[in-house]
């Protein structure tokens, strides 16, 4: 019994000294984490007026940058309507149609189609009166002349085959 005793001892032994050694490494681990973050805060509390003014020196570098580029594609855009305005100049062409002129010119055509419409209604009611006297005067024409009616045709009866 005294060597299971012993074993069982040694075992826990074991177990106990391995757990210990997680413990002591979990708070190493802490302790480093701790001091680590506490020399960044010192460096950091150096170093932020060089890095902030380093961010400062890029942005303006960054923003005399982003000026010339935008007055030179101003200038670039300015030249770009100038030639279109000179071309449209040349072949006498109009500008663009606005969003009014558009609207005129569509109630223009409607005017338009309206007085063609009145237009042909005024022919066809026209046509249909010149029409009916027309035909009146054959009427009257062929019994002035003394000529009859034509003779109705001839019914024929259906053939069969033969």
């Amino acid at each position: 019994m005294s060597d299971d005793k012993v074993d069982k001892n040694k075992v826990t032994d074991k177990a106990g000294e391995i757990a210990r050694n997680i413990w002591l490494a979990g708070v190493g681990a802490y302790g480093r984490a701790v001091d680590e973050a506490q020399d960044r805060m010192e460096k950091a509390g150096v170093e932020t007026p060089k890095l902030f003014r380093d961010l400062v020196k890029a942005g303006a570098a960054l923003e005399d940058e982003a000026r010339r580029g935008l007055s030179s594609s101003r200038s670039a855009r300015a030249s770009v309507e100038e030639r279109i305005h000179r071309v449209r100049e040349s072949f006498q062409l109009q500008l663009p149609a606005r969003g009014e002129d558009l609207l005129a010119l569509h109630e223009k055509i409607d005017r338009l189609s309206q007085k063609v419409d009145d237009l042909s209604s005024a022919l066809a009611v026209q046509g249909s009166r010149t029409r009916k006297p027309a035909a009146r005067k054959k009427a009257t024409t062929r019994k002035a002349t003394g000529k009859s009616k034509p003779a109705p045709a001839r019914k024929t009866s259906p053939r069969k085959p033969t």
